[in-house]
């Protein structure tokens, strides 16, 4: 690739960066609060508040599954962040992060049709964090756990899953590890590779990467073929920090004992020497994965540099280096490996068959179906993954997320796939409609007038 064609590749990456604080100013934020019901004239507010509300007060009071009936808590979902991973900035506070907890509700909208309301919180102790969310579970019908820094995000997810009565769900650990198996199944598809024979390196043992490793290996990755590194180099059970790991970071502690039966040694470049998958879920770039060690992989690799908003090498590096499959987490590059590919429609099938939680074998169902999806439009080296642009992805996810909860018993409702398709598929689509219609009539105003 020539000087003038990676200018223009950068020029391109840069963009969104320079037009974001513009558009957001010209906003006022991305996301807010719409009337769903008719209000022909004030005699109706009768209706909608007091008196005639108060019926449906006592409804509920009498039997709480009626909430669901009656309220948006069917549709609703929390998401909430401390604000001390937002991204890849770190600790920058829950007023900073709000910005990302509000594109998060778009996307949760106009994707899945699913109602987001970003809660930002000022508290860092997760026994406190905890104690909140469980306060707020009788206005949602689910939660959305957002750039919250490890490991106190594991205890918070695994807590949370066990003691509401709502299905609570980490997008940075199960809704990254969901997209990312989905992009490995069709990268080794076009590669002729086996899952179960193919070695892996995940560099980067935060939330994305601890997460990602454990459902590769429920996905049939073998975990002796499988090694995880963090800033002190490949964990291994022989770790002279061993100690601290079983202390403070059990999560990756599990890793140690699960995978790198060999004990191999070493730092970056060690583990990716041939390697048949790279992913790397770590700090920005470029420069964090360095093109030469792309060169010491494995004949036809597979690269994915997940790090937002820059990722760990640019993709035209990894592919000179020799890589045949190359992923980022941005949609400005080919194969973007996003979370956006899984939480709404996860989420939307969740909530239409009234799920009490979203399970490990629910996220590996819709990684199947993304991966499907792709398939069934044929996969190409730059098209593993469906686009964003697909809206057919998250109904038909929402289908195979549903369709598993049923299955295992963590399901309230049992309709059949091709009702709970339309279900959804309609939801879906009015949400995107009065997007365009409420730009076309001027109701979103149009930033260049």
């Amino acid at each position: 690739m020539n000087k003038v064609d990676v200018e223009q590749l950068l020029k391109k990456a840069a963009e969104p960066s320079l037009k974001a604080p513009l558009l957001h100013k010209f906003y006022k934020g991305k996301v807010g609060v719409s009337v769903k019901c008719r209000v022909r004239d004030f005699n109706d507010f009768a209706i909608w508040y007091t008196p005639g509300v108060a019926a449906v007060c006592k409804e509920i009071a009498q039997d709480p599954e009626k909430a669901y009936d009656y309220t948006n808590k069917q549709n609703m979902v929390a998401v909430i962040s401390d604000g001390t991973r937002v991204l890849g900035l770190g600790d920058i506070g829950p007023l900073a992060g709000l910005p990302v907890m509000e594109g998060k509700g778009l996307l949760y909208k106009y994707l899945g049709g699913v109602d987001a309301f970003p809660l930002c919180l000022d508290e860092k102790d997760p026994d406190k964090f905890i104690d909140i969310c469980k306060a707020l579970q009788p206005t949602f019908g689910g939660f959305n756990l957002e750039d919250i820094s490890q490991p106190k995000c594991f205890r918070i997810l695994d807590t949370l899953r066990e003691e509401c009565v709502i299905p609570v769900w980490h997008d940075d650990q199960q809704g990254t590890a969901c997209v990312t198996v989905a992009g490995i199944i069709n990268a080794l598809k076009l590669v002729k590779k086996d899952m179960a024979s193919a070695k892996c390196t995940v560099v980067g043992s935060g939330a994305a990467g601890i997460n990602i490793a454990r459902l590769l290996i429920k996905a049939g990755i073998s975990p002796e073929n499988l090694l995880s590194v963090d800033s002190k180099g490949i964990l291994s059970r022989d770790r002279a920090d061993r100690a601290t790991l079983q202390e403070k970071y059990k999560e990756k502690w599990d890793l140690c004992l699960r995978t790198n039966l060999k004990c191999r040694q070493g730092q970056v470049p060690d583990a990716i020497k041939g390697a048949d998958i790279l992913i790397s879920a770590s700090k920005q770039g470029p420069g964090t994965i360095l093109p030469e060690w792309v060169k010491t992989m494995a004949p036809n690799s597979i690269v994915f540099a997940e790090a937002n908003p820059v990722p760990e090498i640019w993709p035209w590096e990894a592919i000179e280096a020799g890589a045949r499959v190359v992923a980022t987490g941005r949609s400005d590059f080919p194969n973007q490996v996003n979370n956006s590919l899984g939480f709404p429609g996860i989420f939307r099938g969740a909530l239409d068959v009234r799920a009490k939680t979203i399970t490990d074998e629910m996220c590996i169902a819709a990684a199947r179906e993304l991966a499907k999806v792709a398939e069934d439009k044929g996969l190409r080296e730059d098209y593993i993954v469906p686009n964003m642009d697909e809206w057919e992805v998250f109904p038909r996810e929402a289908v195979a997320v549903g369709s598993k909860a049923i299955e295992q018993g963590v399901a309230k409702f049992d309709f059949p796939p091709d009702v709970r398709f339309k279900m959804a598929a309609d939801i879906i689509k009015a949400a995107r409609e009065e997007v365009q219609w409420k730009m076309k009539e001027g109701f979103i105003a149009n930033p260049d007038k």
